[in-house]
C-alpha cells in the first residue's frame, strides 16, 4: 500500500480542521456566549411545542414508569413499562406501547395497546411541579385520571379509575462536554 504524499495529508489536515472549526460554530450562540442549557432548552421547544414535556415519569408502583416522546403536530409516543404480575416481585416487566396519544397545549390523552389483557387510558394535563429547575425530579407532573382496562379469559372488560399525578423522573439537561467545564 503507498504512503500519502504531503498533498493527501494536507487535505486531511485541512478537512479536519474545517469540521472542528464547523462543530465549534454549532455550538456557540450567536452573540458569542455559550449557556448550553438554555440554549438546548430554547431550540428543544421553539422547534416542537411541548417537546420538553418528554421524558420518564412515574408509574403506579415503584419501578415501574412512563416514556413520553411528544413529536410533530402535538402527536404523542410512548409506552408504560410495569410489573407483569399484581405483587410485583417477579421481576418480570410488560410494555404497553401507546396506540394513540396527543397533547393540545398542556393537555394530555394517551391509549396504550392491550397486553396480557390489561390497558391503560389517560386524560390529564401536564403541570409544573415542585422541581426546581428543567432536570429536577417531578419537574412536570402528569396529572388526571388514569383507566386500568382488564379483559379476562371470558373477555368480560372491566376498568379501573385512579386519580395519578406521576412525576417526571430528574434528567441531565445538559450535554457532557458542558458538564466536564
Amino acid at each position: 500500500m503507498p504512503i500519502p504524499d504531503n498533498r493527501f495529508r494536507a487535505l486531511q489536515l485541512t478537512c479536519f480542521l474545517v469540521l472542528v472549526w464547523m462543530l465549534a460554530g454549532a455550538q456557540a450562540k450567536p452573540d458569542g456566549h455559550n449557556n448550553t442549557n438554555n440554549d438546548d432548552q430554547g431550540r428543544r421547544s421553539s422547534a416542537t411545542p411541548g417537546a420538553d414535556y418528554s421524558g420518564m415519569y412515574s408509574f403506579l408502583r415503584e419501578g415501574e414508569f412512563a416514556q413520553i416522546t411528544v413529536e410533530d403536530q402535538g402527536r404523542v409516543t410512548g409506552y408504560v413499562s410495569r410489573y407483569r404480575d399484581a405483587e410485583g416481585d417477579g421481576g418480570d416487566f410488560v410494555d404497553h406501547y401507546f396506540k394513540s396519544g396527543k397533547l393540545e397545549g398542556n393537555h394530555l390523552v394517551f391509549t396504550t395497546d392491550i397486553v396480557r389483557g390489561v390497558s391503560f387510558d389517560f386524560r390529564g394535563t401536564v403541570e409544573r411541579g415542585e422541581g426546581k429547575v428543567r432536570g429536577d425530579e417531578a419537574y412536570y407532573v402528569l396529572q388526571g385520571t388514569l383507566v386500568e382496562n382488564t379483559t379476562d379469559e371470558s373477555q368480560k372488560t372491566s376498568s379501573h379509575a385512579h386519580e395519578v399525578a406521576l412525576k417526571s423522573f430528574p434528567q441531565d439537561v445538559a450535554p457532557p462536554a458542558a458538564q466536564q467545564k
